[in-house]
């Protein structure tokens, strides 16, 4: 055993979410005018429709698509989509981590739509030439809780008859969407913009659009769900007209991450940053035998959430070794989804600096040290 003690991160935020903030964030820089004012009125509408825009512009989404703010973080904003749209045609949901078998789970038990499931274990995905695009197809672009990705939209149909619903919530700003090839996608602000929880983002394309306003579900919606009204889509929703109230401080802090998102170059450079440190934890990953990646095939590896597995670690040794680490205050939340196998998973989105990455790997080779002699 050893008391040497390598040099800490400068910030060892690297939860999967609520994720690290921007580098430069501080309390000091959130615009203020908007707190404590409706969000009904002139300035809390125009501060909803600019973090829209921002999400547009970041996002690089066609006109085509609507982008709208809703209750209930990525669950309830892929949720919404699946009460207001399933049932119109045969459905397959496709899992290969948790939150993929959650959405499982509400299409056989609660929607009862008796969809087609495709299921790959931790670390890997199904085979993705075998979707029929005849019906809606559900899946995560990128599984949080297992580090395993789509690795392109090459395989969603260009003339599907079904529509394309993607849980986005760790890939977007991180990882390239071919938007043409969505119709529904899905995420949060506390991923890769490492923004506060509680409020979706909901991302429809035409084809949505057009089910939404041609197809009534046979279930009873409540109302944070109706999307239309009169067999038309409620336009305000995607204008910063929100269901219902959100928090202006989380829209505010929203607005900062995606300005410092624009600042540094736009949607390449926060993928370009992402890469970098997915790249800083892969060699770290590869200089230590005891080390290894849960997702074995690089292509379908994710840059965000990274899953590791350690030589001989079960669910107590891993709980040990993240408590080392926040002890010290060298790494934060690196402990592996509770469903997951056990492991590490460290977040390697755009927020987090690849400087922090790197001075990770000497405090994993410490805790290791410990809890090994």
């Amino acid at each position: 055993m050893t008391d040497t003690k390598p040099t800490l991160p400068e910030r060892p935020y690297f939860s999967s979410g609520p994720c690290a903030k921007p580098p430069v964030w501080t309390p000091e820089k959130l615009d203020t005018a908007s707190l404590g004012r409706s969000h009904r009125s002139k300035i809390g509408k125009a501060r909803l429709q600019y973090c829209i825009d921002l999400m547009r512009e970041l996002l690089e989404l066609p006109e085509t698509h609507r982008i709208g703010i809703v209750p209930g973080s990525d669950t309830g904003a892929f949720e919404m989509a699946m009460w207001t749209m399933l049932g119109a045609r045969p459905v397959t949901t496709l899992a290969w981590e948790s939150f993929g078998s959650g959405w499982v789970t509400d299409a056989v038990k609660q929607l009862k739509v008796d969809p087609t499931v495709m299921e790959a274990p931790y670390g890997e995905i199904p085979d993705l030439s075998q979707v029929d695009w005849g019906s809606d197809v559900l899946f995560t672009w990128n599984g949080t809780t297992s580090g395993a990705r789509v690795p392109n939209a090459d395989w969603i149909a260009a003339d599907r008859e079904g529509l394309s619903f993607a849980d986005a919530t760790s890939a977007v700003f991180a990882q390239s969407i071919d938007w043409t090839k969505i119709d529904v996608a899905t995420f949060s602000w506390q991923k890769v913009l490492g923004g506060e929880g509680a409020h979706g983002v909901l991302i429809l394309g035409p084809r949505a659009v057009e089910r939404l306003e041609s197809y009534t579900p046979a279930w009873p919606l409540p109302k944070v769900f109706r999307l239309t009204k009169g067999g038309k889509l409620v336009e305000g929703v995607f204008k910063g007209e929100t269901i219902n109230t959100p928090s202006m401080l989380a829209v505010e802090d929203a607005i900062l991450a995606l300005e410092w998102g624009k600042e540094i170059g736009g949607a390449a450079a926060l993928r370009a940053r992402a890469d970098a440190n997915a790249a800083a934890l892969n060699k770290i990953v590869e200089e230590r035998e005891w080390l290894g990646h849960l997702v074995a095939d690089p292509s379908i590896r994710s840059n965000t959430s990274v899953c590791l597995t350690v030589a001989g670690a079960d669910a107590d040794f891993i709980k040990k070794f993240a408590k080392l680490l926040e002890d010290e205050g060298a790494a934060y939340d690196i402990a592996g989804y509770r469903d997951a196998p056990a492991g590490l998973r460290i977040w390697c989105g755009a927020t987090v600096n690849t400087a922090d990455i790197e001075a990770l790997g000497p405090w994993l080779d410490w805790a290791y040290t410990q809890l090994s002699a």
